[in-house]
């Protein structure tokens, strides 16, 4: 590709340098299974293919900093001194982008002495000069001050573009004050200092009425008089601070004459070495893009591949919904996704729906846009009808991403979504549950190379964000259709991937996917709680707070603010002397809650604190907030379950979280009392909880084959109990508590990693002695030792470990050069078998459990699953048959070397019933 004089085609310039630190820090920390980090290579790479796509025929230039000091350096000492060195996942992916970006056959350049935002300032007005148009792109605001007509920036990671006009919208000047604007309120990125008090606001006041930095000090005595706070004081302080505002300009203004070999005229693409490229994405592992490269020598093959045309259209007629609903009908599968007002699935109102059939094919169908002059759409009641029978047709595959948010938008509309074949989130999960975040941007950024529009580009941000129906039609039509079209091309691609590997196929099609409706199922069952035991246990915990805090005074000899940790740090290590056993990466001595355990041994008010913190987290997270989260229409607390959060396969929990309400305490288990069974069930109802009994070390003693572990397991043994006759060398009846208790800590130490100075921690006991019964543990147990080395290595030579049915864990730190890395993953390596396998064990229950509740027609509902706990709410006259059942199903799960066991309780809340 070329570029002359008489081309149209703009000239891209890429601030190479900013992308680098922004795409390693909006990424998720990508890795290859060898360890290598990639994140910032994937970012930068990808936002220049955009640029290719988009801009085919345009130089993409790609400028970098060079090493060492500059101008700036020499007028300022403190010049960017404050940025912490450079991070070394970080300094890992440099070269690999220089090459990468040499391989695709783009400028790149780095000139001595200056910075990138030097270089790209002279080409840009250089090439503006000789009548070509310029696109800069960059995430960095001190590049506004080269906007002009024909100059214009985009940042690309946000999608927006800055024109002049842009520039004074954004910033509340022109471009031609941009540096007037950074010499007054500095500039914190780069260590500009600005004058001391002006911030953004005072700046903006100043410049826009009294003009550049030159104008306001030529005529000091002018801002007084316009009257906004502290424009009284602020002449004296501006005349004190006139060398440090002349120094800041000089730091933030961008050279534009920089003298170099490159002209914009001459700068142009290369053709790109495909076998380079193809060699390098392999190493990186960037599949998607080796597969775009094929086999092909043709150097335009992979970017021609990459451009879908977009063919988006908006709903607004019922005769254009009925050929739609044809398309759908007969479309071997097509995306669907909703729209609303809320995150709340249990009071979000739909707001339109959007689908896809082809890639690039899509279109948003708006029902409830109510803005002041919103076009008329088609009957909100008269749609839903015709939608219903197709998106209840099980014959009819649809695709989506998080299907189970759109489940229970349409089922507060009577609609039962039936006939899901997959959700994207959850094939990328199952495909690599560490790779990336499994949001729709990530994806489509990570699989496809897209860069979507985000809801705050169309909806603004904070307290004046629009919620969906008072979005204008043009802007959420596109969007909306751009969220199905993304997800059906997220679907082909990744579909196909699985495809390659049948173990994790098969996990996908049997665990994840039918357990998506049963997570539906029990989020709309909710919970019922008492929110006036509730109101009275927040009134207990303040007044236990309270004395707390009287002893925490007593024993400090002053009052403090104990949840400042500023104030807390004084107290502990200046007045009382304690010794500082940990600090802060910024240096100041730690409080966080491993210090205050360890000081709390020898000093009594660490210990207060820790309790103190304990009641508050009880107080705001549960006892004051569980009541305010009683849905009116159902008189029951909704939890929202994540099957793509938690890496082992685990499900997490929000709004509320059921997953971190503590047991130990009496505080903790009294909040679970609060969970009852629901008063309105005519003729009464009990609270049924099913628990897995040891389960992961269970399938330990599967997966190990230790003859030791299996033989207790088989015989019924207290495995505790057995383990603690064999590290202490007494007979099993002969045990103690105190040594079974040591037993249970090495038993679950042990699968979870736990080395010697761990367990001596925990136990808190010498190091040596800790090692003696980790050595006397494998000595009777050897096969456990054995299962831990083969595991590791394992993991270093493929990169991943499996559970019991096919499920991975990708541990990309596991060959990391950095010893504490690859000991974590290590670590990882040899719990997350067991923690995975008994995720996938007790979804399998669930699945089974739900299907029977539902085959049998039965009014027991499950309501919650806990870790290896599901939890039900049954009528009294059920209560028989599902006391029988649930234990039945739990335990035919899966098949192990050793009885899987459910332990059964009841009662009339959950305490009682756990």
């Amino acid at each position: 590709m070329s570029n002359d004089k008489t081309s149209s085609a703009p000239l891209i310039l890429v601030d190479g340098s900013s992308y680098l630190y922004r795409a390693f820090h909006a990424l998720p920390p990508l890795a290859t299974s060898q360890g290598q980090p990639t994140g910032a290579v994937r970012g930068v790479i990808s936002m220049l293919r955009k640029h290719l796509k988009e801009h085919p025929d345009s130089p993409v230039v790609v400028v970098f900093d060079a090493k060492g000091k500059t101008f700036r350096d020499e007028l300022f000492e403190d010049y960017k001194s404050h940025r912490p060195p450079m991070p070394d996942d970080l300094r890992a992916q440099i070269q690999p982008i220089h090459d990468i970006i040499d391989a695709m056959g783009l400028p790149r350049l780095v000139i001595e002495g200056v910075e990138a935002d030097d270089v790209i300032g002279t080409l840009a007005l250089q090439a503006a000069d000789k009548g070509i148009e310029v696109i800069i792109s960059t995430g960095d605001k001190d590049m506004a001050q080269l906007v002009r007509p024909g100059v214009t920036l985009v940042n690309t990671m946000s999608n927006t573009v800055l024109d002049v006009e842009g520039v004074k919208e954004k910033f509340g000047v022109g471009p031609e004050l941009i540096i007037d604007f950074l010499a007054l309120m500095g500039d914190k990125s780069d260590n500009i200092p600005g004058v001391p008090g002006v911030g953004e606001k005072t700046a903006l006041a100043l410049l826009q009425n009294l003009g550049s930095l030159k104008d306001i000090y030529a005529d000091l005595d002018a801002i007084a008089p316009l009257g906004f706070r502290g424009s009284k004081t602020l002449a004296k302080k501006m005349a004190e601070h006139k060398q440090a505002a002349d120094m800041s300009y000089l730091l933030a203004t961008i050279k534009t004459d920089v003298e170099m070999d490159y002209r914009p005229e001459t700068l142009a693409n290369s053709e790109p070495d495909t076998d380079k490229l193809r060699e390098m994405f392999s190493e990186l592992e960037f599949r998607s893009w080796v597969d775009e490269l094929g086999g092909s020598d043709d150097a335009d093959s992979a970017a021609e591949a990459l451009v879908v045309e977009r063919n988006y259209s908006i709903i607004t007629d019922e005769k254009e919904l009925d050929l739609w609903l044809e398309k759908l009908k007969s479309a071997d599968i097509f995306a669907f996704d909703t729209e609303t007002t809320s995150l709340n699935y249990m009071q979000a109102k739909l707001v339109g729906v959007s689908f896809a059939v082809e890639a690039g094919e899509a279109a948003y169908l708006p029902l409830a846009h109510d803005y002041m002059g919103a076009p008329a759409q088609v009957d909100f009641d008269s749609a839903l009808r015709k939608l219903k029978p197709l998106l209840e047709d099980e014959r009819l595959k649809k695709v989506g991403q998080n299907l189970k948010y759109d489940s229970h938008i349409l089922a507060n509309y009577d609609i039962q979504l039936r006939g899901i074949a997959r959700d994207t989130m959850l094939e990328s999960y199952i495909l690599n549950s560490t790779a990336s975040r499994h949001d729709m941007d990530s994806l489509a950024q990570k699989y496809l190379g897209e860069s979507t529009v985000k809801f705050e580009d169309i909806a603004g941000k904070g307290a004046k964000q629009l919620t969906f129906n008072q979005i204008e039609l043009d802007k959420a039509g596109p969007y909306a259709a751009e969220d199905a079209d993304i997800t059906l091309r997220l679907h082909q691609d990744l579909s196909g991937r699985l495809a390659k590997e049948p173990s994790l196929e098969k996990v996908l099609d049997e665990i994840e996917m039918p357990l998506l409706p049963v997570l539906v199922h029990i989020e709309r069952n909710g919970a019922y709680i008492d929110a006036a035991m509730l109101k009275k246990q927040s009134g207990e915990l303040e007044q236990k707070m309270r004395e707390l805090e009287q002893q925490a005074y007593e024993e400090a000899g002053e009052e403090f603010n104990l949840g400042s940790t500023k104030q807390l740090g004084t107290i502990l290590f200046e007045k009382l002397e304690i010794p500082v056993i940990k600090k802060t990466p910024k240096g100041a001595p730690s409080t966080a809650e491993p210090v205050l355990q360890e000081l709390a041994l020898s000093h009594k008010l660490p210990a207060l604190i820790m309790q103190y913190r304990g009641m508050a987290k009880l107080k705001n997270t549960y006892t004051d907030k569980l009541p305010q989260m009683i849905d009116p229409a159902t008189g029951r607390v909704h939890t929202s379950y994540h099957q793509a959060v938690a890496a082992t396969g685990r499900l997490s929990s929000s709004d509320p979280n059921l997953q971190n309400i503590p047991i130990r305490t009496e505080e903790g288990r009294r909040i679970r009392q609060a969970f009852v069974a629901d008063p309105r069930i005519n003729g009464g109802s009990v609270i049924v909880a099913a628990d897995y009994s040891q389960i992961e070390l269970r399938i330990m003693a599967h997966l190990s084959g230790d003859k030791g572990l299996l033989d207790a397991f088989a015989e019924g043994a207290d495995i505790h109990r057995a383990t603690a006759a064999e590290v202490f060398e007494v007979p099993a009846d002969e045990v103690t508590d105190e040594q079974r208790r040591r037993a249970k800590a090495i038993n679950f130490g042990l699968i979870y990693g736990m080395s010697a100075f761990g367990l001596a921690k925990q136990l808190d006991i010498p190091r040596a002695d800790a090692q003696t019964y980790i050595d006397r543990y494998f000595e009777r147990y050897p096969g456990v030792l054995d299962y831990m080395e083969s595991t590791r290595k394992q993991a270093a030579e493929k990169g991943y470990v499996e559970t019991l049915f096919g499920r991975r864990l990708y541990l990309p730190e596991i060959n990391s050069r950095n010893g504490m890395q690859r000991q974590a993953a290590e670590r990882t390596a040899i719990n997350a078998p067991m923690q995975g396998t008994a995720a996938d064990i007790i979804k399998r229950a669930m699945i089974a459990a739900d299907t029977w509740l539902r085959e049998e027609k039965l009014k027991s509902r499950l309501i919650m699953q806990v870790h290896d706990e599901l939890v039900l709410e049954v009528p009294a006259d059920e209560r028989d048959l599902v006391v029988k059942r649930i234990p039945e199903l739990m335990q035919a799960a899966a098949e192990l070397d050793v009885p899987l066991i459910a332990d059964l309780g009841e009662g009339a809340n959950w305490d009682e019933a756990h």
